[in-house]
């Protein structure tokens, strides 16, 4: 009986866990505006053309698996993807989605510029920006992939985008 009560708490954990995605916090994004915004720091070069390195990096991680809370070539989650990319360019960003949003400055949807941080679904989900409206992410199933802005999902979610 102790037995399948472990096994039925375990199940729904881990029912719970998938169900989550890259979700590190369920808040809205109103709930984190009480944290002052900060820009990364500032590194050597253009951040155009540091941006466009970044975008042209996560490329080469496409097809990596997914995994929650992972950060490395091992394995991704959205906001795992874009710290670890950002920081082979010089940006150290924190490894959470809604935490990333206070990074860098807004930019509107039709201002995109690769290498851009888009976010989604109450700051839960984020990418990289690629330029001619797909970005590159990591989610559950199909890891890091490309994915377009226009795909109903992502455009029903959209949350805003930050240049760093």
């Amino acid at each position: 009986m102790a037995c399948a009560i472990r096994r039925a708490v375990a199940s729904a954990c881990l029912a719970l866990i998938a169900a989550a995605g890259c979700s590190k916090a369920v808040l809205a994004p109103e709930d984190y505006r009480v944290v002052p915004p900060v820009r990364p720091p500032v590194t050597e070069g253009e951040p155009a053309s540091r941006n466009a390195a970044a975008a042209r990096l996560a490329i080469q991680y496409l097809g990596t698996p997914y995994v929650w809370a992972g950060a490395s070539p091992a394995g991704f989650d959205c906001s795992g993807l874009v710290s670890y990319v950002y920081a082979r360019v010089g940006v150290s960003i924190p490894h959470n989605a809604a935490q990333q949003y206070h990074y860098g400055t807004p930019v509107p949807r039709e201002h995109l510029l690769p290498g851009d941080v888009v976010f989604f679904n109450r700051l839960r989900h984020n990418g990289i920006y690629l330029g001619d409206g797909r970005f590159i992410h990591a989610t559950q199933p199909g890891g890091v992939k490309i994915a377009r802005l226009d795909d109903d999902w992502f455009r029903t979610r959209w949350v805003g985008a930050r240049r760093l």
